[in-house]
């Protein structure tokens, strides 16, 4: 562990003097809860190394800690080849001192991470799946960068393509001039709207050709309307200048709609990267690629690439008529970022696992270009948001848009918060901070608890409950923490390391003390909820210590002072462990 590097080099000289084995190889982890002690260390490797019985290992190692290192170890136990050695209050205080509020940041170490997150699409409104996808991405960033790593923070706007070309169409036709302004709707959500009209009148298009008896799949094709889709997007590839226009106006409305959304989620990028800049180095590659013998014509005329040998299947690059398809402006973007930054340690794309073998397909086809950067492409995969009502579908307008979701949150906080009435005596303007960061704080954080590899059913009411798995559990244990130390009047000052610690307060600092270990298994994992999980932990630990010990009412005037201070180093990290998942503290609740 991270925070105990004294301790185990302590027990790694021990068995060095007991056994003569120089460099042994032993795992120190937290006691489980259900035996004594603080750590235990695993003997059956040692057990084979001497061809010893482990716990008589454990036995002699126990006695040789106890023995020659007092200050550091009361007690042991030898347990079915575990050693569970219980550490001294003096040990456990000295390591607490040395925590600060950077505790957990690593030094700089100069690797580069290039993060990838939220990739929207220019036909809609971000919605319920968007956040997951921004709160993954914008929070592993956060991580990442607490580990010393030098993290880029990109979005690659998907701007162009017949999705585009839908929401264009329709406005074409039923439009009539209508505009953000004219209609006091944000840009994102009406030209959302379109997409769905067109959607409508597609499948109304195509049930009459059917109708007529011609088979669905070649109705699909044959609707006038997905014609005209179809040919918008070769204009549009041409440049045909009337359909550029409409592109940018439209595209500017959505824009204007994202950067508010962003806003307000907190989430942020370093990079913009646009489809429709990205797509055209994509097909030069492939072109190049066919001229190597990489990729091949097909007799439609499209360009392919046979990676069966590899274990997936053909893949098309450019269709027959000459357009990109996905692929290709991510093969471009991909070589666009590594002459960008030649000192590119990693690309990580934050994308659903839906997309699981789009991203084999891409990372195979940029190692046979030859890109040795290809082996440090990494796919942040994560499961599908789903609500009580089930599944979302964007062509239906049966998303829950994440504006409307964010107020949604907004108001649920608000109901509640009032329901208990601890905010009666706050200002109009403070009441309604305050609803808005227990909202998202609640929206955030049942999110980014849950391992993103799993699938996850989202419950807005659920989420707000200050007695649960929450966000404003969490919350509410810092501002009482924050209370309680307005009240004592608390100043950061030393006190004496003369204090038998009671068994909460031992529970809280070994908690405090594998906070770095958690935060650099977060990043390894690419996994915000180990952050997530464990401030949730924290909080808990901290509520039973603060009912079982007394503080202000404490008597011995130097314990008071521990308490304050450890009170107050526990409000620090719970501070600095939201915040990673982009969630604010309240001083008050």
């Amino acid at each position: 562990m991270l925070a105990h590097k004294k301790l185990q080099s302590t027990i790694s000289s021990a068995i060095n003097k007991l056994f003569n084995i120089t460099q042994p190889n032993i795992s120190l982890q937290f006691t489980r809860k259900e035996f004594n002690g603080d750590y235990t260390i695993t003997l059956f490797q040692l057990s084979k190394e001497l061809r010893k019985n482990p716990d008589e290992i454990g036995k002699i190692l126990g006695d040789e800690l106890i023995k020659n290192h007092p200050d550091t170890f009361q007690s042991y136990e030898v347990i079915k080849g575990f050693l569970n050695l219980t550490v001294t209050d003096h040990y456990l205080l000295s390591v607490y001192q040395n925590i600060n509020e950077n505790w957990g940041n690593q030094p700089p170490s100069r690797k580069e991470i290039l993060i990838e997150y939220s990739s929207p699409n220019t036909n809609k409104p971000l919605h319920l799946g968007h956040i997951r996808n921004n709160l993954l991405g914008w929070s592993m960033a956060e991580i990442l960068k607490s580990q010393g790593h030098n993290v880029i923070k990109a979005n690659l706007i998907n701007d162009r393509g017949i999705h585009i070309c839908k929401s264009m169409l329709a406005w074409k036709k039923w439009g009539n001039g209508e505009t953000p302004e004219s209609d006091g709707i944000k840009g994102d959500h009406l030209v959302g709207k379109y997409y769905v009209l067109f959607d409508k009148e597609y499948k109304k298009q195509i049930d009459e050709l059917v109708q007529q008896g011609i088979p669905k799949e070649e109705a699909e094709k044959q609707a006038p309307i997905i014609k005209e889709a179809q040919q918008m997007l070769i204009d549009w590839e041409a440049g045909k200048p009337e359909v550029m226009e409409l592109w940018k106006m439209m595209n500017n409305w959505v824009y204007q709609g994202f950067n508010a959304t962003y806003k307000r989620m907190g989430v942020d990028f370093d990079k913009l990267y646009y489809e429709s800049e990205t797509y055209l180095l994509g097909k030069k590659i492939i072109n190049e690629g066919l001229e190597k013998g990489i990729f091949y014509k097909a007799p439609d005329g499209s360009v392919r690439i046979d990676l069966t040998n590899e274990g997936l299947d053909e893949k098309v690059l450019l269709r027959a008529d000459g357009t990109s398809v996905y692929i290709t402006q991510d093969i471009g973007t991909a070589v666009q970022r590594f002459q960008q930054f030649p000192n590119l340690s990693q690309l990580i794309y934050v994308v659903g696992n839906e997309q699981d073998y789009h991203f084999k397909v891409l990372f195979k086809i940029l190692e046979k270009l030859g890109y040795p950067q290809a082996k440090e492409c990494y796919h942040l995969s994560y499961g599908m948001v789903e609500l009580p009502t089930g599944k979302m579908k964007s062509r239906e307008g049966t998303v829950v848009d994440a504006d409307d979701l964010m107020d949604e949150m907004y108001q649920t906080a608000k109901e509640i918060t009032e329901q208990l009435g601890k905010v009666s005596e706050l200002p109009e303007k403070e009441k309604k901070q305050l609803y808005e960061i227990i909202g998202l704080g609640a929206l955030k954080y049942f999110i980014l608890k849950v391992d993103p590899k799993k699938k996850m059913l989202f419950n807005p009411q659920e989420s707000i409950d200050f007695e649960g798995h929450t966000a404003p559990f969490i919350q509410y244990t810092y501002a009482r923490i924050n209370s309680l130390l307005k009240k004592a009047n608390y100043q950061h000052i030393d006190f004496s390391k003369n204090i038998k610690l009671q068994p909460e307060e031992r529970e809280i600092i070994k908690h405090l003390l594998h906070i770095p270990d958690v935060l650099k298994e977060a990043a390894e994992q690419y996994n915000p909820a180990v952050v997530a999980n464990d401030v949730y932990e924290l909080a808990k630990k901290y509520n039973r210590f603060y009912h079982e010990c007394p503080i202000l009412k404490e008597d011995n005037e130097n314990l008071k002072l521990f308490r304050l201070n450890l009170s107050y180093i526990t409000a620090l990290m719970i501070k600095k462990m939201l915040s990673l998942l982009g969630i604010q503290v309240p001083e008050r609740m």
